[in-house]
């Protein structure tokens, strides 16, 4: 990716779709970490609309018995890679997307803060795709690029700021593959 691919805080491939659930950094130039997510509705199926509409406020809880717990919530990333490796852009990066949670990193609580969201579609458990980690990989690079305080060593897993909470991406993920295409 090239560094004109960033506008606005937005990559200018991603398919963008204008979430309501974020709001403003505390200060948006500490753009300093990077969370990987995993994300399927209903978990394991991939390709649906759901995660789109999880991120919208759109997602019709009775659509799926597993979708009750999810009723009313408010969350979102700031990007979304397919299994195919369609990116989805879902906040622009310079604002607060809602995708960690309870969460600390090195002393600091609230990571959504400071921190860009990436959710990968899959499961805690599968192996993701080579279009997802080249995607991945593009992406990283070229946030690297543009948020200087963002490095190698400031790209964690969902697990990494929520242990005991949340697992993800997973056993699936494979950290040096991805890592060493850097």
């Amino acid at each position: 990716m090239k560094s004109e691919q960033l506008k606005n805080h937005k990559i200018t491939r991603a398919i963008q779709h204008a979430s309501p659930h974020f709001d403003e950094r505390p200060d948006e130039s500490d753009i300093s970490l990077l969370v990987i997510h995993c994300i399927s509705l209903p978990e394991g199926e991939y390709g649906t609309p759901y995660v789109k509409d999880l991120f919208m406020g759109e997602l019709q809880s009775n659509a799926h018995p597993d979708f009750a717990p999810l009723d009313g919530l408010r969350v979102s990333a700031h990007c979304v890679i397919r299994r195919d490796g369609t990116l989805e852009q879902y906040v622009p990066f310079d604002k607060r997307a809602w995708h960690a949670g309870q969460s600390r990193y090195c002393g600091r609580k609230r990571c959504n803060d400071f921190s860009i969201g990436i959710e990968l579609e899959g499961t805690d458990q599968s192996a993701y795709t080579d279009k997802q980690y080249q995607c991945l990989v593009e992406v990283t690079e070229l946030l690297l690029m543009h948020y200087p305080k963002l490095n190698r060593r400031r790209i964690i897993g969902h697990e990494h700021i929520a242990p005991g909470r949340k697992t993800d991406p997973g056993s699936g993920f494979d950290w040096p593959r991805y890592l060493n295409q850097l």
